[in-house]
């Protein structure tokens, strides 16, 4: 039996390559992190976008190149979800208790509620639908936290919205994952484009010049891609299966 010593080092190459693709959002949260002590919340934001996209590419990558059969003592998935932990748990809980985006006596209870059900979430063996819907809110802090930024809220509406997440994660609605999921996917693209580009806009813009008339349809684009998802995850969800 010939084996081909060059193809087997240049797929196990590949495939550390994309382990370490996966573990790079690690080393993007610690800038996000060094962000927040500066200061810096749209930093932050921008550090954790680039997590976000690193994010939904590597997963396609390690099933187009099979690191499970090319590094099997290293379980991708494990280094992924330690990875979102960070980047969606701790940093955005982070960010909440050192820009004060609570009310005085919620800047610890909030992120510690978020911490400990965003470990059930992460636990969670059934986290994912068999059409990879997510089951529940699935610990996107990173986004909520975003949306409390863009849109300058009042703090006892972050706790609100903060606690009805928490709700969220143990009711069975689904949450649209806009690469994975088939139905609708061209469409769900194209509004992830969309959300994508206009929120790179709204961080960079300081809150107060929101609805400036310049930026006024970057913000309508904005929303109407936020309504697109929020229609899509309520009607899956109330859809019979």
């Amino acid at each position: 039996m010939n084996i081909d010593i060059k193809k087997i080092n240049k797929e196990k190459i590949a495939a550390w390559a994309v382990h370490s693709v996966t573990g790079s959002g690690a080393v993007i949260g610690f800038l996000a992190i060094i962000s927040i002590f500066n200061d810096d919340a749209a930093g932050a934001f921008l550090w954790l976008g680039l997590a976000l996209f690193i994010d939904g590419i590597d997963g396609t990558l390690a099933r187009k190149i099979d690191v499970a059969k090319q590094t099997p003592n290293i379980d991708g998935t494990i280094v992924d979800s330690v990875v979102d932990y960070l980047n969606y748990t701790i940093i955005p809980s982070l960010m909440i208790y050192w820009f004060e985006m609570v009310p005085a006596g919620f800047e610890l209870i909030a992120p510690a509620a978020i911490f400990l059900v965003s470990i059930y979430t992460f636990a969670n063996v059934n986290m994912k639908t068999e059409d990879y819907y997510f089951r529940g809110f699935p610990a996107v802090w990173n986004i909520v936290v975003l949306y409390f930024f863009i849109l300058g809220t009042h703090l006892y509406i972050n706790v609100i919205v903060i606690f009805i997440c928490l709700i969220l994660t143990f009711i069975p609605i689904k949450f649209v994952h806009p690469l994975r999921v088939k139905e609708l996917r061209n469409l769900t693209i194209f509004f992830t484009i969309i959300w994508s580009a206009t929120t790179l806009k709204l961080v960079t813009t300081p809150s107060t010049n929101v609805f400036m008339i310049d930026n006024t349809i970057i913000f309508i684009l904005w929303v109407l891609s936020s309504i697109y998802f929020a229609s899509v995850c309520w009607g899956r969800s109330i859809k019979k299966v």
